[in-house]
This record gives C-alpha cells, sequence and structure tokens, in this order.
C-alpha cells in the first residue's frame, strides 16, 4: 500500500513531464514526414520528357536518410517492361542493367498513386471514428484526446516503417487501418473508465484502466509477435502486415498511457477544481 501511494504521489508531480516524450515523438515524425514528402516530389523534367510515352508515369525521388544526397528516382508506369526500359535507355542515353536499375511488377492496383490511396483510406477512416467518439463522449478535450492517442500511433508508425526502409505494399493499408481499431479500443476503455465512472479516485480509476488495457495490448501484442515468427519466412503479405502492428502497438502503450492518461488526467483536474 505504501508503495503504491509512493507511485501515484510521483504520478501525480509529474505526468505533465511525461508529455515530453511523446510530443518529441510526434514533433520528429511531423518534421521527418515533413522533410520526406518535399524531398521525394515528382522529378518534373523526367516526368515531362517521357509523359507521352510511358502511360501513366509517375516519378519520385530517393534520398539516402542519413546524407539527405539523391540516389535513385523511381518511376511507375502502366507501360510493359520491356518497353520502359527501352524507352528509358534512350532518354538517358546508356544501358540500363542490374547495376545501376532494378525492375519490378508491382500490378495496376499498387502503382495508381499507392500513398494517395493510403492517406485517402487513413483519412476517412479518422473521419468516422473521430465522428463516433466525439458522439460517445459529447465533450470536446477527451475526444481530441482520444483522436490525438490515434493520429500519433498511425504518424509513429508510418515514420518508423520508412526509416527501417519497409517497402509498402497494398497489405500496408489493411495494416493501418486495423492499427487504427487497435488503438482506438484502450483510449475509448481509459477514457469511458474516467469520466463515466464515479466509484474510486482519480488515480484509482486510471490504474484499474490501466490494468485492463495493458492486458489487452499485451495480448494482442504478443499474439501478433508470435504469428509474426510464424509466417515471416513464407508469407510476405502477412509479415508485413504483422510487422506494422507489432510497431504499432508498441507506439499505441506510449501513446495510450502517457499521452492520454495525462490529457485526462489534467483536464479532470482543472475541472475538478471549477
Amino acid at each position: 500500500m505504501e508503495q503504491e501511494n509512493k507511485t501515484k504521489n510521483f504520478h501525480d508531480k509529474h505526468y505533465k513531464l511525461f508529455l515530453l516524450v511523446p510530443l518529441l515523438f510526434l514533433v520528429f515524425s511531423l518534421a521527418y514526414m515533413g522533410i520526406f514528402y518535399s524531398k521525394n516530389k515528382d522529378s518534373t523534367a523526367l516526368k515531362q520528357a517521357l509523359s507521352e510515352k510511358l502511360e501513366d508515369i509517375n516519378t519520385k525521388e530517393i534520398y539516402d536518410l542519413v546524407t539527405r544526397e539523391q540516389i535513385a528516382v523511381v518511376v511507375e508506369t502502366k507501360t510493359q517492361t520491356d518497353e520502359t526500359r527501352k524507352i528509358l535507355e534512350e532518354y538517358l542515353n546508356y544501358e540500363l542493367n542490374s547495376e545501376n536499375s532494378s525492375f519490378e511488377f508491382t500490378g495496376s492496383a499498387l502503382s495508381e498513386s499507392f500513398y494517395q490511396q493510403l492517406l485517402i483510406a487513413i483519412l476517412f477512416a479518422f473521419i468516422f471514428m473521430a465522428i463516433v467518439v466525439f458522439i460517445i463522449f459529447r465533450t470536446f478535450v477527451p475526444s481530441a484526446a482520444v483522436i490525438i492517442s490515434a493520429f500519433a500511433d498511425i504518424l509513429m508508425t508510418l515514420v518508423f516503417v520508412n526509416i527501417i526502409g519497409m517497402k509498402l505494399s497494398s497489405a500496408g493499408i489493411i495494416a493501418f487501418l486495423m492499427l487504427i481499431g487497435y488503438s482506438v479500443d484502450t483510449d475509448i476503455l481509459l477514457t469511458t473508465r474516467i469520466l463515466k465512472r464515479t466509484e474510486g479516485s482519480l488515480n484509482q480509476r486510471i490504474f484499474k484502466a490501466f490494468k485492463t488495457g495493458i492486458t489487452m495490448t499485451l495480448t494482442s501484442l504478443l499474439a501478433v509477435t508470435f504469428a509474426l515468427v510464424v509466417v515471416v519466412s513464407f508469407s510476405e503479405v502477412l509479415s508485413q502486415i504483422f510487422s506494422i502492428l507489432v510497431i504499432g502497438l508498441s507506439f499505441d502503450l506510449l501513446n495510450t498511457w502517457i499521452t492520454n492518461v495525462s490529457i485526462l488526467k489534467w483536464y479532470m483536474e482543472k475541472k475538478e477544481k471549477k
């Protein structure tokens, strides 16, 4: 009991400082994605020169993570591989081989603005999720805390996936949409316990929610990790889905039990003082 009281007193004194940890992660993630997308705009000259020869051409520049030096240009097109190679060789005026280039068939569904589809799908999922959350709680700060935590989970996961160089496929869309559901459930549990329940002190309600929520997340995390170990050698699609979920659930522990808890505790303490 004495140790529990010390823990609660420590959290009461420092929970606002704890917010700095996820805040730094969030600021870094926003900055990283801003730099990444600004550096990976279409290579205009190449795209304009080949737009009449290659069908539905799209280009992206690839930069070294550390030096930010351009190391490659990705060309996406519906044109057949052999014809694309010939057109590019004519434009570049040298032969393309395994040392200076690579060709990969990804299929029409993936080649048509994959990242735009991902962002649109996640955007609509967030819109509907936000509507449901606001309907449930009808209070701005707690509802916003749930949405911020879920947004941080997705953004941090996307940045981490990019940093480790994982090549996203259509399976990535599925994984990120699943992650939204995983991210929101513990946040809603926490918010419901704090706002809707009246028994016990604020710290007691948070602790009870933590015991239930951490069990849920760790159970899912262990199950997904085990599944990843099993499928990693024979299913690239499932491997990518489970990898993204493992990364996302790990960030969810941070954003739910530091970000969301701190915002809600701050909100409830101010509310009780009025």
